[in-house]
Parts: structure tokens; sequence; C-alpha cells
């Protein structure tokens, strides 16, 4: 069975930050149907509620899914973007809650690491984001161990990343945790992308 992907996107999320980790994972996808193997990845893009999405750079997003109907999620992953209304958003909140709860695996891109911190998912646990919010993620979340200067962090259920191009680099890495080192050489190199796999 395929890996099932579901990546949050929501108003003013910030496009590379959900477009990279969507292109790593369905280019690895593929690659790997073009060698005969079976699927590793399932990937769909999930709204608060049905309708188009306004990205922060104005690219208007029709989901695959919203809250209501998305599919049981292994991979949950949340871009950043403009996160302030968000975070003031209770049903958004509760939800990342539950499916980071459900999910093997938690990834955040960029600024989705204070999604994930007021959600309670990242209690406590080491983290990075991007490098122009470190300052402000380690006021507002005092107890969660802000790193910086590294491109993620992965802490085995819990993976963060830094700002924006750092999230094809992280997608990079879970498909090698998933799915191979030979996988994700190969999607990297179909991707025409210089992966940086030390964190």
């Amino acid at each position: 069975m395929p890996t099932v992907v579901g990546i949050y996107i929501y108003p003013d999320v910030e496009v590379l930050d959900f477009t990279g980790p969507y292109e790593v994972f369905t280019t690895a996808t593929r690659l790997a149907l073009r060698d005969g193997l079976p699927p590793p990845f399932s990937i769909s893009t999930i709204a608060a509620r049905k309708g188009l999405v306004r990205t922060r750079a104005g690219l208007v997003v029709q989901p695959n899914f919203n809250f209501a109907n998305h599919p049981a999620i292994d991979l949950l992953i949340v871009p950043g973007g403009v996160v302030t209304a968000e975070l003031e958003n209770p049903e958004v909140v509760r939800w990342i809650e539950k499916t980071a709860a459900q999910a093997g695996l938690t990834a955040s891109v960029c600024t989705g690491a204070f999604l994930l911190a007021k959600a309670n998912v990242l209690y406590a646990h080491k983290v990075t984001t991007h490098w122009e919010d470190i300052s402000e993620l380690k006021a507002m979340f005092p107890l969660l161990k802000v790193v910086e200067d590294c491109r993620w962090v992965d802490t085995g259920r819990y993976i963060t990343s830094a700002g924006i191009s750092a999230g094809i680099d992280m997608s990079l890495h879970l498909v090698e945790r998933i799915a191979g080192l030979e996988l994700a050489e190969a999607t990297a190199r179909q991707m025409d992308f210089d992966w940086r796999k030390n964190s």
C-alpha cells in the first residue's frame, strides 16, 4: 500500500512550501511506476473546506480534498506562509492536532512549524523553521528546542524544515526514509535538484 501523503493548504500559503514536497513525492511515484514497481506514495492537497485557495503569491489552487472528505493520512505535511489567521482558527488547530495524532509521520516546512506547535504536536521537541522566524518561534513556544543553520530536523515521528526550498531537501529525506535511498537519489536527479542530504 502506498504511503498516503496529505499536504494542508490554506489562504496565503507559500507556493514552494507545498509544491516542492508535492513535486518530490509525485516524481518519486512516477519513477517507481516507470520501473514497474508499486506506487510508493499517494499524494493530495487538503484545505479546510471545499473551494479554491489563493496562495501568498496570488496563485489560485483547487485542493483535492477538504477536512470533511479526505482519506486517512500516513504523512501529514503542513507548509508555511502567512500563518497568522490559521493560528487563530480553532477548527484548523484541532484538525492538525487530530490528524497528526493519527498519522505515522508529521512534517512542516518553514512557518508551518508554528501551526504544529500551536496544535501541541511539537511539544518540547527539537525543531527548526525559516531563519527569519527563529526568534519568534522561540518566543511564542519557549518549550520547543529551536535550532538554526540546518535544512531539516528529524526527531523520528516529527520532521521540520527551514524555509521554503528546504522543504524539498526534507521531502527527499522522507522519500529515503520510506522508500529507500536509491529512489530518493533518482528523484533528486530527475528534478535536477542538488539535494543537500545532511540536515
